[in-house]
Order: structure tokens, then sequence, then C-alpha cells
């Protein structure tokens, strides 16, 4: 059993590589490297985290319960729409909107203002790798 789940988390951290650029596949590097400092026991980005954490609900800024859902749907290959400031927002799979996951700075900056939108605190290095995993492996 342990052997399967090896092999998985071997076949998804090629499958990042694949989708990835050389500097967005540093900045999962680095998330990994920090994610394993924090935490020994750290054995990859996972897809399931990813999701509970891109679907849950919690109490926002403005007191009314909000997810990553909220915004950018359950069908990342579509549109999303910030409620608040009425804005349309690009498909977050890079399937549909190649342009994503392309500049660490841009991907960086989202990660942490939605982050603090939904969560009240930005992400740790694991919770922003399982996001960026489960966002770039859905189907």
């Amino acid at each position: 059993m342990k052997k399967i789940l090896l092999a998985s988390l071997f076949v998804v951290s090629c499958i990042q590589a694949k989708e990835f650029n050389p500097q967005m596949q540093e900045f999962m590097n680095t998330l990994q490297a920090e994610a394993k400092q924090q935490n020994p026991s750290f054995q990859g980005f996972d897809y399931a985290r990813g999701e509970a954490i891109f679907t849950t609900q919690k109490m926002g800024k403005n007191g009314t319960l909000i997810s990553c859902v909220s915004c950018h749907t359950n069908d990342l290959s579509k549109n999303g729409l910030n409620e608040h400031t009425n804005k349309v927002i690009e498909p977050l799979s890079p399937s549909a909107n190649p342009t994503r996951f392309t500049d660490v700075k841009e991907v960086q900056k989202w990660l942490r203002r939605n982050f603090k939108d939904v969560y009240n605190r930005e992400g740790t290095p694991l919770e922003q790798g399982d996001v960026i995993t489960y966002i770039i492996n859905k189907k």
C-alpha cells in the first residue's frame, strides 16, 4: 500500500512538472521545502486537501459565508465573478486559460489576497501547494 501511495505522489509530481514553467516549478519546490520544514512528515501536496480548502465555506471578512468557489465557481474552466466588485474572473484552469500559473508574482499575490478574503489569514505553504495542485489537476 505504501508503495502505491509513493508511486501516486511521484506521478502527481511529474504531472505538475509538465504543467509549470521553470519559475513556477521553482515556486512549487520552495513551497514543498517550506512545508517539509514545518512538518517533517510532509509527503507531498494533495488534491483532496486542496479541494477541501477551495470548496469549504468560512466566515469571510465581511461576516458572510464564503469559499473560493463563491467567486471562482466549481467549474474552473469557466469565468467566475467577484460579487463585491462585480468583476469577471477569468478561468483558473490552465487548460482553459493558458496564462494561469505562469507568473509567480501574480500567483503569490492572488493566493495571499484570496486566503485573506476567505480565511482571514495568509495560507501556509502546505495549503498553497494543495490548492494549486487541486486547481491544475481538476478535470
